[in-house]
């Protein structure tokens, strides 16, 4: 190949290569701006009712945990630990989520919750923005329990037992399944550089549970979008291994098709044949004596004349 060839392949290449940023970004603009914008206009402000309602959350209870008495009361209502029980954990997650993190600054947090809660109730709707959340959050917990009962060790999937006792809080693992999803469903991947990549920079950066359990988050919410959209099929193909197990199992053998039965015509009237003429019976012939008889009475009759 020539050097002017290279130059032209590589003009090629540069060319498709803007083309095809020019369309992604513009597409991801569109997805993640015009439509929640539309959205936002047609609705009204009423449809940011649970961005509003999660960022009042933060700000309620940061402020109620700056005294001793509101900070038990904070603690109690939405303290997650690894080393409570399970049932305890689950019962205080929901509120966990308001409940600020540790090690992250509160406004920050605040503005992260607003835009992911924001931008989640006008492209998904409240019902399934409150099952992503929560289902991110969740995940995230039981992982770090059972990364904590392994212990250290287990090529890295192992966390140390004195991180049971520290307390798990704070939406951060709700915000980026919620950003990870959605830029999954609206196939936006500089959203989702943005959240999976600097979650990845933060765990290996700063190696602690709460980076541990974005990670598992963000796992979480990459599957849940794979799977947005595949209900009905996925509902069709549970049914029939369902009915399949009713039934019992599958015979081997090839199944018997029946022979093709001839298409059904409509009745044909039935023509009468014609009746034959009726032949009249031929006489029987005379006896002797009565032929002798007409014999004699033809003669005599003609002696009279």
């Amino acid at each position: 190949m020539t050097s002017e060839a290279r130059i032209e392949w590589c003009r090629a290449l540069l060319a498709r290569l803007a083309r095809f940023t020019g369309r992604t970004l513009r597409g991801e603009w569109h997805a993640i701006v015009v439509e929640p914008v539309r959205r936002l206009v047609r609705r009204g402000l009423s449809a940011l009712l649970l961005a509003c309602v999660a960022a009042f959350g933060v700000v309620f209870f940061h402020d109620i945990a700056q005294y001793r008495l509101g900070a038990l009361w904070v603690t109690r209502l939405g303290g997650v630990r690894a080393d409570l029980p399970l049932w305890l954990s689950l019962l205080r997650t929901p509120v966990s989520l308001y409940v600020p993190a540790l090690d992250l600054p509160v406004w920050a947090g605040i503005t992260q919750l607003f835009l992911a809660f924001a931008w989640a109730e006008l492209a998904l709707g409240r019902a399934r923005t409150l099952a992503i959340a929560y289902a991110t959050t969740v995940a995230g917990t039981l992982t770090a329990r059972v990364m904590i009962a392994l212990g250290p060790g287990w090529w890295g999937l192992g966390a140390p037992h004195a991180y049971a006792q520290v307390l798990d809080t704070g939406p951060s693992a709700a915000v980026v399944g919620l950003f990870t999803y959605l830029s999954v469903v609206k196939r936006a991947p500089v959203v989702f550089t943005l959240t999976g990549g600097s979650m990845v920079w933060e765990s290996v950066a700063v190696p602690n549970l709460a980076g541990r359990e974005h990670l598992i988050a963000v796992a979480s919410a990459i599957v849940l979008g794979l799977l947005h959209g595949r209900r009905a099929r996925l509902r069709a193909r549970m049914w029939t291994l369902l009915t399949v197990r009713n039934r019992g199992p599958v015979p081997t053998e090839p199944p018997v098709i029946p022979a093709p039965t001839p298409p059904r015509t409509a009745p044909t009237p039935s023509r009468t044949a014609p009746t034959p003429p009726r032949i009249a019976p031929a006489p029987a012939p005379a006896s002797p004596e009565r032929s002798r008889e007409r014999a004699q009475d033809t003669a005599m009759s003609s002696l009279e004349c």
